[in-house]
């Protein structure tokens, strides 16, 4: 089995000829042999699962039996060993149990998938298509058609609101990686210290609180397409690892050494200007490159007016009004719509929609928006000014009572949800802690419920 001749064994140890190491190379001394324990001990030994070098050099799987032969008196005068080669078992072996690792791999990696868009649909708010018939959306969607079916780096900038992930969506609906999942990173959402851990994964104990082996999202869009929302907010110390993940498509988790590779297509969307955070030392200038191979910028609402109507009866249609209500836009209400300046864009007119079905009375919406500032204008053929209208001025109650209604119509609006993009805080434009000491303050409970609008008598 093993090559050699019994002249080149006879007289030899033959422990030291054919049985000095491990499979691994770790030696294996003689007092440690089963074969030898067999003259030692007068018992049988069986062993399986032990390597045996050939004289060329190469490993042979075995299983063996050594049995101790005993003379007349009873003494062990030797040993009979017989032995049986079973690499091609053990080669059947190793692929099984790479095949079931790779299963539970595969299993694992499915279930973290299946959780993170769970997730997605859950906290999911925005429509899926992007409405309007403005020249703004049509460039956009031409630069959408273009640059989809490519693997080029994507960089989506405009101001909060304006629908910065709706673009990056249809990019990978549009792409060959449609088959694939998108995977958003909200980076302004992601403490400092766990940055990477979020990005790259990490392994059980890497530090305290890692609790068990987690993938990170650059493996979770392997095949598909990575949304990096707010790129602006990522430490400069990351942003190195970040660039060699995209220049080289591998990276390692935390606390591990194993270095695994990933496809990925990148899309960025910042409201910073990158230019401006390289010039100070925020903003590394050659992820910056990195990034904006194609740009594109999502034009404010207020430089689109004439897709306000379309948005707003979307909004409104997509709402879910008491049974057997028919709410819809007035003239007027477009009117109102279309004069404001919309500094929170699409995502405030989405909420203001909202709002406006919570508060409608009698089939008629309610808006709560701001009026736009008197401006003194001439008359016509006259140079003298029209007089000011005089400003209403409201009691420190009447303002108590006007701020508490719209906490209250925030809180229903958000299904009682303080913190997050979709909470109240976020529609109101107000840090949660703040919005938090208000509520506290305005004795509001229940999350604005009905049971506590009827006790306050309000």
């Amino acid at each position: 089995m093993l090559g050699w001749t019994a002249d080149e064994l006879v007289g030899q140890s033959i422990h030291a000829v054919m049985h000095h190491t491990h499979h691994d190379g770790r030696p294996y001394p003689d007092h440690d042999c089963p074969i030898y324990a067999a003259f030692r001990d007068g018992a049988v030994h069986t062993v399986d699962g032990e390597v045996f070098w050939r004289k060329d050099g190469r490993p042979v799987w075995v299983e063996y039996t050594s049995t101790p032969i005993r003379d007349r008196a009873g003494d062990v005068a030797g040993a009979v060993v017989v032995f049986r080669d079973v690499s091609q078992r053990r080669e059947a072996d190793d692929k099984l149990h790479a095949a079931l690792a790779e299963v539970d791999r595969l299993r694992e990696r499915l279930q973290l998938e299946n959780d993170y868009l769970q997730e997605e649909i859950r906290t999911e708010t925005n429509p899926r298509g992007i409405i309007g018939q403005s020249e703004a959306i049509q460039t956009t969607l031409r630069q959408v058609k273009l640059v989809a079916p490519t693997t080029a780096a994507v960089l989506i900038t405009g101001e909060s609101g304006t629908g910065k992930e709706l673009i990056a969506r249809a990019i990978h609906e549009a792409s060959t990686r449609s088959g694939r999942p998108l995977i958003r990173v909200n980076c302004a959402a992601i403490p400092r210290e766990l940055f990477e851990s979020e990005f790259f994964g990490h392994t059980r104990g890497a530090f305290t609180g890692a609790l068990r082996d987690r993938i990170g999202r650059f493996e979770l869009a392997d095949g598909g397409t990575l949304f990096l929302d707010e790129v602006g907010e990522i430490p400069l110390e990351l942003q190195g690892k970040l660039l060699r993940v995209l220049q080289e498509g591998n990276f390692e988790r935390v606390g591990d050494e194993r270095t695994r590779n990933v496809d990925v297509r990148l899309i960025a969307a910042t409201n910073r200007d990158l230019k401006q955070e390289v010039q100070r030392g925020r903003f590394r200038e050659d992820l910056y490159f990195r990034l904006n191979v194609f740009p594109i910028h999502s034009v404010p609402l207020r430089e689109r007016r004439e897709d306000i109507p379309l948005l707003a009866q979307h909004f409104l249609a997509s709402e879910r009004p008491e049974p057997g209500a028919a709410l819809r836009l007035s003239e007027g209400d477009v009117r109102r719509l279309m004069r404001y300046d919309w500094p929170g864009n699409v995502r405030e007119l989405q909420n203001i929609i909202e709002r406006a079905t919570i508060l409608a009375q009698n089939g008629r919406l309610r808006l709560d928006l701001p009026e736009p500032a008197a401006s003194a204008q001439l008359t016509a053929g006259s140079s003298r000014q029209k007089p000011e209208p005089r400003p209403t001025v409201m009691t420190a109650t009447e303002l108590r009572d006007l701020e508490r209604s719209n906490i209250v119509a925030a809180l229903r609006a958000s299904n009682g949800k303080i913190f997050g993009d979709d909470g109240a805080a976020a529609m109101l434009e107000l840090k949660p802690t703040t919005l938090a000491s208000r509520i506290k303050a305005l004795g509001i409970g229940d999350a604005g419920s009905k049971k506590t609008e009827r006790r306050r008598g309000s």
